[in-house]
């Protein structure tokens, strides 16, 4: 899918989990709720680090395009070293290792010891990229209508914000996670999503997507998971246009909807 499909597909998978915890008597704080949202808005973005022509490779000026380089060959690198006799060759990394579940976890997992570790600082620049990438997602005709610049100050001054919110007594800074120091623990889990919502929905385009690796499927490790060929389609054709995203925002709707107890 194309990024503001991804993002608007990331965002809805949030309120989604918001409304799931207000079901379990384990309601998001409003802060939580929102700022959750616009991370895994941006997390849906990144696994496209290893292509130079996506979104989040160029959200950064020469600091992402330099990162997307390495991935990129990275993921070739794991792809060459990993896949068995049914796997297709290659000739980059797109669509491998950052599209698999096992990735999902690990920046999921290391954000989350990033916020723990890291303190202040650490928290305020995962928020300042996630912010910046949702922009980029969401509000992608503005963001391409303006200069880098505007957009890494909006993100900057949203990320300080937001934090600011968060930690006030009761806002959620330690949602779900109350030891203590276990503050921002949960950072991780919107990055999660947002990485896991962007390989499926990845998956329901022509080239599917190898979510299980490593695990394999036949003689396949890199195995392209997907519903039947019939009735997955073209990234940006007319059925993510005009039928998933406006589906995300109906869903992403009532799901921040029954968040907060409006209905």
């Amino acid at each position: 899918m194309m990024g503001p499909a991804h993002s608007l597909s990331g965002a809805a998978a949030w309120l989604g989990v918001g409304a799931a915890a207000a079901a379990a008597d384990r309601a998001m704080p409003w802060p939580v709720l929102v700022v959750g949202a616009l991370i895994c808005a941006g997390a849906a973005l990144a696994p496209d680090l290893d292509h130079k022509s996506a979104t989040i490779s160029r959200a950064f000026g020469p600091v992402s395009k330099a990162l997307c380089e390495i991935v990129d060959k990275l993921s070739f690198a794991v792809y060459k070293a990993t896949r068995k006799p049914g796997d297709a060759r290659r000739t980059g990394g797109h669509r491998t290792l950052t599209h698999t579940w096992l990735w999902a976890v690990m920046i999921g997992g290391g954000a989350s010891a990033l916020a723990i570790l890291g303190g202040r600082w650490a928290v305020l620049a995962l928020l300042f990229i996630h912010m910046v990438l949702a922009v980029e997602g969401l509000l992608w005709r503005a963001a391409r209508m303006s200069s880098d610049v505007l957009v890494w100050l909006l993100g900057a001054t949203s990320a300080w914000i937001l934090a600011g919110v968060l930690d006030k007594p009761g806002n959620g800074s330690d949602w779900l996670f109350s030891a203590p120091g276990q503050e921002y623990l949960w950072l991780g889990l919107p990055i999660l999503l947002g990485a896991l919502v962007h390989d499926i929905g990845d998956a329901l385009t022509v080239s599917g997507c190898p979510i299980l690796w490593p695990i394999p499927v036949g003689r396949k490790r890199w195995y392209p998971i997907g519903p039947p060929k019939a009735i997955r389609f073209r990234a940006g054709s007319w059925v993510e246009l005009k039928v998933l995203m406006p589906l995300f925002m109906l869903l992403g709707g009532v799901g921040g909807a029954a968040a907060l107890n409006v209905i």
